[in-house]
């Protein structure tokens, strides 16, 4: 598979989620993404209202992360968290499943809290973090159907924090469960230009990585027209 760069990095949110990044390391986060014309950036919420002033009417959007990065704060605390980085300038949410009421079964529960925050997040995406790595192919597969019952944008693979990132065979398994209804975004461990060309192939549509640049960078040079 081949893109232009143009192309590829629309496919990309240039994502910045370490506990230590600073007020300049997320400005540098903006600028880059503004250079590259990446989709969106991803911040935490401390950081949205930065990442939104340094990336006003660039067209790139800014992404925050909710119940980061276990999912398994109150349903009420994760509804508030939506609203509060909304506020803040949040065009997309990238939202933690509660992994271990989905192990338990407690479709009702998860369900109740997607579409909560689906609720709450009004007319902005919401994209849904399944955390792949720790869960069983049926597990993912009732995620995803929860997911299209709540109304959720898209379903994510992984939250880059847990014991594993994004598979090949994971995107693969979430495009063949949503279909065309919903996005499908490989995140963790997505660092150059063949994995990345890679998990499009395999369904993705939308990358999240820190190795945006180095992914574009890697493009022949004849792909590489701004």
């Amino acid at each position: 598979m081949s893109l232009r760069a143009p192309d590829l990095a629309r496919f990309i949110d240039h994502t910045l989620l370490k506990p230590d990044a600073s007020a300049a390391d997320i400005e540098r986060l903006c600028n880059e993404a503004r250079t590259h014309h990446f989709h969106a950036v991803c911040v935490h919420g401390s950081r949205v209202a930065l990442a939104a002033a340094r990336l006003e009417d660039s067209g790139v959007q800014v992404a925050a992360v909710v119940g980061f990065p276990l999912g398994a704060a109150d349903t009420d605390s994760k509804r508030f968290e939506t609203e509060t980085v909304i506020d803040l300038g949040a065009q997309e949410i990238d939202l933690v499943l509660n992994i271990g009421r989905l192990r338990d079964n407690d479709h009702r529960y998860v369900l109740r809290e997607l579409r909560d925050v689906v609720e709450a997040a009004e007319s902005v995406p919401v994209k849904l973090i399944l955390e792949t790595c720790l869960l069983t192919d049926e597990q993912k597969r009732a995620a995803c159907s929860l997911a299209i019952e709540a109304g959720v944008r898209m379903v994510k693979t992984s939250t880059g924090f847990s014991t594993g990132g994004a598979t090949l065979d994971d995107v693969r398994l979430l495009r063949a469960c949503v279909g065309p209804k919903l996005g499908v975004k490989a995140s963790g461990g997505i660092r150059d230009t063949a994995t990345a060309l890679a998990m499009i192939e395999a369904g993705a549509s939308r990358l999240g990585t820190s190795s945006g640049i180095a992914i574009l960078q890697g493009l022949p040079a004849s792909s590489e027209t701004y």
